[in-house]
């Protein structure tokens, strides 16, 4: 069977390691220090998760031992410490390893996806081994065991399938896709759009509001994703929509969960302070409003949770800003976006 080196102990990270083991692949965990690599052999479990951990994973501190005659590594870190542990790993890649992003955000001051990041600190004949790993993947319930769904996305489709037949589980069903644009930015921007589910859930708005506000932050990154490159069909499936639902909708979101704190009064820093896991749509918001500016793209619903995080606007003003009648316009216009190109019917001749 080949081993698997996974790169964070975040909940996915350990998520990852848990059922991957349990498919009877040998995975090793790295964690950065001895001491937490320590706890985590001698409890074999995390306060995280409510699992013990599979025979066949085993954690280290030690980055030679986690990468030793490994096929593949998942980088399973938070956006923003991406480019320091790829750069820890690049000099332990070899051969033909899978080199997978798990990570759904963007890197703040370069504004670039993870595969990305990755591309720009590994030697180029490795650069063809990267795949990206994104879809509604809530790890508590996936740790569960409760049927869920993801796709890998490489250049190469032969590359993806690769993937696909490393992390496919019993529960856990992969699809492929070469679309690495789409697929990264799905993942990432949804964060943005959950951010203001939550708040319209904080505010008590009603199901109508929040089935809107989705629809409508599904159009804002169908736009950005294809001024990038990206096809907008990939925004319709699971890094799209389905991620979206997924992180709009359940308490087990933290995006979600900051979302609704906003409304009560908390201040951000707080709020993300007193977390256990990373909100990645309070830094994604950043990057995203950046390229949004630089590229003249409109997106009102990232420019409004940037208000409400960075700036002070009440969640409650932003809501009847969005909402208002005097904003509405045609579902698919917007300053530079290209969805009417691609969506409208050609006339009869």
């Amino acid at each position: 069977m080949p081993r698997v080196a996974i790169i964070g102990t975040t909940l996915w990270g350990l998520t990852l390691g848990v059922v991957l083991g349990r498919k009877g692949l040998p995975v090793r965990l790295w964690a950065r220090t001895e001491r937490e690599a320590k706890q985590l052999t001698k409890a074999r479990t995390s306060l995280n998760l409510k699992v013990t951990f599979p025979e066949q994973l085993s954690v280290t501190s030690s980055l030679p031992e986690a990468m030793d005659d490994v096929k593949a590594v998942i980088l399973a870190v938070p956006s923003q410490t991406m480019r320091q542990n790829i750069k820890l790993v690049a000099g332990h890649l070899n051969g033909s390893m899978l080199v997978v992003s798990a990570a759904k955000g963007l890197e703040i001051g370069s504004n670039k996806r993870m595969s990305e990041v990755i591309t720009e600190e590994i030697a180029p004949h490795f650069q063809s081994n990267i795949c990206v790993l994104s879809g509604p993947n809530l790890a508590r319930e996936v740790l569960t065991g409760l049927p869920a769904a993801a796709v890998v996305a490489a250049e190469k489709e032969s590359l993806a399938r690769v993937g696909q037949r490393l992390l496919s589980t019993p529960n856990l069903c992969i699809y492929t896709n070469t679309d690495v644009v789409g697929v990264e930015l799905g993942g990432s921007l949804k964060n943005i759009i959950a951010l203001g589910a939550g708040m319209t859930d904080g505010l008590d708005y009603g199901d109508n509001a929040k089935a809107a506000f989705i629809t409508r932050g599904l159009t804002e990154i169908t736009a950005l994703g294809v001024a990038l490159g990206a096809n907008p069909l990939t925004f319709s499936g699971l890094a799209g929509l389905g991620d979206l639902i997924a992180t709009c909708a359940s308490p087990l979101s933290r995006n979600h969960y900051v979302g609704v704190e906003l409304t009560k009064g908390r201040p951000l820093t707080e709020i993300v302070d007193s977390m256990e896991g990373v909100a990645e749509g309070v830094s994604t918001t950043i990057a995203v409003r950046t390229i949004a500016q630089q590229m003249g793209l409109e997106m009102p619903i990232t420019e409004k949770i940037y208000r409400v995080l960075y700036e002070g606007l009440d969640p409650r003003q932003a809501g009847e800003e969005l909402i208002s009648a005097s904003v509405a316009q045609h579902e698919l216009a917007g300053r530079k976006w290209k969805l009417f190109s691609l969506f409208r019917r050609r006339k009869r001749s």
